[in-house]
C-alpha cells in the first residue's frame, strides 16, 4: 500500500492534536492527585488583585486605546508583506514593482491619515 503524501500528512495532524490535547490532560491529571478538596467561602470568593470585588461591572474605556492598538496591527502586518518584496526586488517584473508602490503609497496615505486625525497622538 502507498499512501503518498496523505500518511505524512495524517501523521502530522495527529502530532498537532497530540501537542495541543497533552498538556490539558497532564495539567488535568495534576489536579486530580496533587490538588486539595478544601473547598470552602474563603477559597471559592472571587479575587480582583488583593481588592474587595466592586459592585459593577462596567468599566469605562477611551477609543483612543483601540485606536491606537488597530492602527499598529494594521501597520505591522502591511510591514510584513514587505519583507517578502525586499528579499525578491531585483527578479520581480516592472508590473510586480509598481504593485508594490502602489501598496507603500496606500501604507503611507494610511499613516498620514492617522497622523492627521490625531490617533497617533498620545494624550
Amino acid at each position: 500500500m502507498n499512501f503518498g503524501p496523505y500518511l505524512f500528512l495524517a501523521v502530522f495532524g495527529m502530532a498537532a492534536v497530540l501537542f495541543a490535547l497533552a498538556p490539558l490532560a497532564i495539567a488535568w491529571l495534576w489536579a486530580r492527585v496533587f490538588s486539595p478538596r478544601k473547598p470552602g467561602a474563603v477559597k471559592n470568593a472571587i479575587y480582583e488583585c488583593g481588592l474587595d470585588v466592586q459592585p459593577t461591572g462596567w468599566v469605562q474605556f477611551k477609543s483612543e486605546y483601540y485606536l491606537y492598538g488597530i492602527i499598529f496591527l494594521i501597520f505591522d502586518v502591511e510591514a510584513i508583506f514587505l519583507l517578502p518584496f525586499a528579499a525578491a526586488f531585483k527578479g520581480l517584473s516592472f508590473g510586480a514593482c509598481l504593485a508594490m508602490l502602489i501598496f507603500i503609497l496606500l501604507l503611507a496615505e494610511g499613516l498620514a491619515w492617522a497622523w492627521a486625525r490625531g490617533v497617533l497622538a498620545w494624550k
